[in-house]
């Protein structure tokens, strides 16, 4: 089929017109190029999961559905019966436990709204062991002390944004307000959580395999990065980038994973899928000149530059099966989503590119580029939202959007408040660990297996970790539907393995084996034809 096409981006993306051959290889039974003919056990063919960085659950819907809505900022008025989540009211706003914790009272506040015009905020912290000591025992009471950083930015406006007591504050539905009405229009899960405490590569690497325990290979250590498993054996529990990477630090601590991940149970079976990373393509050029792994981008809403590559966001790279550490170019535009030099590995560009060739991958990941990705400290929610409305208008307005589910989750809280104590479903007991006492987060004896069948037990995953966004959008989501589900990152695998895989399950200590499903997001029974097609800038309807 031969197709012409042009699809028009918005900042940080570039306008595509091209012409292109879709070829198709037969394999297994099934038109290999095309996801449609892959058997699924829903009417969902397409899978794309938007991936973002660092928000607690609070910190973006903290109290939904009832916005301030302030003149001068976009407005948010739920339709009648929106129901409420698992938010902030009452007690928790006006005489919150985080005032009363006097030995950890350092910025100690209320939570407090932060303004449209504060959307830059200093970045939190948000490593594994700080994270549990916030929650002290399941009190939620030392974030200020534990987590908090002061501003700057923003330098004004409400709250109390230059004490550590930042960390208390949160966004509504006049800054966050295209998650806002997708929330209202399709189905939030209120009852999601990080797989494991810790920051971007922990909470990347589970929504790969479920598994940060099996490091293969380390380099520049010894590092805080990772830690002993019990068993002569290594568990990640930070930020390190993958070994190999052609973008990788030289001097920083990197590692590689052993193990599976989801991306090599798809290639087992035949399923198209791909990473898409902003600023993976080391060929393109930007406007300011930048190129190669010092690709990067300037926001005009907050005049931060970031690096459009992130390398310890990228999981795939992690893996010697799934790696493509010199970034390597696909050999088609029809090869999108197949095995071939790239190894799925791809740049956001390319994502656009399948979309308007009709060549969509059956699983896709998207990543945006940093100034986009949400990221406090160089981003912002009105960077993300322009990112997740453009991603999202244009598969509702392809010949996708019929079968298509588009998840939007995240990596990290980013040490935010979140007010809702996580189960603890994976124990630990490291020197790393903090939860239930020094070096303890709970009895780690009952800890999860290992990468390596040996390891029966092992350490350094404490977790659930704290609770974060999860929003599906589809015309086979619910409408305006809170699921209360427990779920976490590797929820959204199980999906694709229970969807594509026949339940086939990672193993090896995956905790896709214990995980929720986000199936109760979704009423397969009918569909409802709809499209939210909203403002990139100010995330309102434009029209339906």
């Amino acid at each position: 089929m031969r197709k012409k096409f042009r699809v028009l981006m918005r900042r940080g993306v570039a306008v595509i017109t091209a012409l292109g051959l879709v070829t198709v290889q037969a394999g297994a039974g099934f038109a290999k190029g095309d996801p449609n003919s892959f058997p699924t056990s829903t009417p969902i063919k397409h899978l794309i999961i938007i991936f973002g960085e660092n928000i607690s659950f609070d910190h973006y819907f903290a109290t939904y559905p009832n916005a301030t809505n302030p003149a001068g900022e976009p407005t948010f008025k739920p339709a009648s019966g929106t129901p409420n989540v698992n938010g902030l009211n009452g007690a928790l706003l006006s005489a919150n436990p985080n005032l009363l914790n006097a030995v950890n009272a350092t910025g100690a506040a209320n939570p407090f709204r932060l303004d449209r015009s504060q959307n830059l905020t200093e970045d939190q912290d948000h490593d594994y062991t700080p994270e549990q000591q916030a929650f002290d025992h399941g009190l939620m009471d030392a974030f200020p002390f534990y987590t908090g950083s002061a501003g700057p930015p923003p330098t004004s406006g409400p709250g109390p944004i230059d004490t550590n007591g930042l960390v208390m504050g949160y966004y509504d539905g006049n800054t966050v307000t295209a998650l806002w009405n997708y929330a209202q229009n399709f189905a939030i899960n209120d009852n999601s959580y990080g797989t494991n405490f810790g920051p971007s590569t922990v909470g990347a690497v589970n929504l790969a395999s479920g598994q940060t325990n099996g490091i293969s290979s380390t380099e520049n250590g010894p590092s805080d990065d990772w830690i002993s498993d019990g068993n002569g054996g290594l568990t990640l529990i930070s930020d390190a980038d993958p070994i190999g990477d052609t973008c990788s630090t030289s001097t920083g601590a990197k590692i590689q994973m052993g193990g599976k991940n989801i991306g090599d149970l798809l290639n087992k079976a035949g399923i198209t899928w791909g990473w898409f990373e902003g600023g993976f393509d080391l060929t393109v050029v930007n406007s300011n000149g930048s190129t190669a792994c010092k690709r990067n981008t300037t926001s005009p809403i907050t005049a931060v530059n970031k690096a459009d590559y992130v390398p310890h966001h990228q999981p795939f790279q992690y893996y010697a099966s799934t790696a493509n550490p010199s970034h390597t170019r696909r050999s088609s535009i029809s090869n999108i989503g197949m095995t071939d030099a790239a190894n799925h590995q791809y740049d956001i560009n390319d994502f656009y590119t399948a979309l308007g060739m009709d060549n969509l991958p059956a699983v896709s990941f998207l990543k945006a580029i940093g100034s986009q990705d949400a990221h406090a400290g160089y981003s912002s929610p009105l960077d993300e939202q322009e990112f997740v409305v453009t991603v999202i208008n244009a598969v509702q307005k392809s010949s996708f959007w019929k079968d298509t589910a588009i998840v939007i989750a995240y990596d990290d809280s980013d040490g935010w408040y979140d007010h809702q104590m996580s189960p603890i479903v994976n124990q630990s007991d490291t020197a790393a660990d903090a939860l239930t006492g020094d070096g303890l987060c709970g009895d780690g004896s009952s800890a999860l297996p290992g990468v390596d069948p040996a390891t029966a037990h092992a350490q350094g995953r404490c977790g659930y970790g704290p609770r974060l966004p999860l929003v599906v959008i589809s015309e086979w989501a619910k409408k305006n539907f809170v699921d209360h589900t427990l779920t976490d990152q590797s929820s959204v695998i199980k999906f694709v393995e229970d969807n594509w895989l026949s339940s086939d399950r990672i193993g090896g200590g995956s905790t896709d084996a214990i995980a929720g499903t986000i199936g109760n997001m979704f009423d397969f029974s009918k569909v409802e034809k709809r499209k939210v097609i909203l403002d990139p800038d100010t995330g309102e309807p434009t029209h339906h």
